[in-house]
């Protein structure tokens, strides 16, 4: 059976940040960056935690391994796949580093959907949710093969394995604003983010 005990969470934190001018992983939400945020939260939840970066010596003060891509120079999706990769166990939850938000009960549900499939990913009214999802190791090599193909999105490794979606309305009591999914890439972003209730 897998519990959260024996699944990695992995921070994606390789983005370029051209729209919000500082590197977005270390904004500042209530007086705390933002992946030190996700970090507190994913080590009452996991047992690993992995942050893939281009800029490893950024990192190195928190409490968590860090790793640069396997595959450089390939987005979010290499960025999937090197912590994927590198994770210990064979499921691993990954977001994005600038998703300050995230809600701790709605990471839970999708841990507990977890069964044979390769990727467990919540759908809101707004689309897939591929930087709020549960992967295996079961989808590196469709990951290899779609970089290897020129395709550089999460979405379009999906067709080659198994994926599980959550619809919105399984969903929603727990995250009512659906404020997890809530990422900041502009400095008008971070305004509105920062005049929400932060819990």
């Amino acid at each position: 059976m897998v519990t959260q005990n024996n699944i990695t969470g992995i921070i994606l934190s390789g983005g370029r940040s051209l729209r919000m001018g500082q590197n977005k992983a270390f904004i500042q939400i209530d007086g705390m960056p933002i992946i030190q945020r996700i970090c507190s939260l994913f080590k009452q939840l996991f047992q690993e935690v992995i942050i893939v970066t281009n800029e490893t010596e950024l990192f190195q003060n928190l409490d968590a391994k860090v790793y640069a891509d396997v595959i450089p120079n390939k987005g979010a999706l290499g960025g999937l796949y090197a912590g994927i990769y590198y994770s210990v166990f064979k499921y691993s939850f990954c977001v994005g580093c600038d998703m300050p938000l995230i809600n701790k009960s709605l990471v839970q549900f999708l841990i507990q959907n977890i069964g044979d499939e390769d990727a467990i990913v919540p759908r809101t009214k707004d689309g897939l949710q591929p930087l709020h999802a549960v992967y295996s190791k079961n989808c590196l090599n469709a990951i290899k093969e779609t970089i290897d193909r020129g395709r550089y999105r999460i979405l379009d490794f999906y067709s080659k394995v198994k994926v599980k979606i959550i619809e919105e309305e399984e969903f929603i009591c727990l995250d009512p604003s659906k404020a997890s999914f809530i990422n900041v890439n502009t400095p008008e972003e971070l305004i509105s983010i920062k005049e929400r209730k932060v819990s």
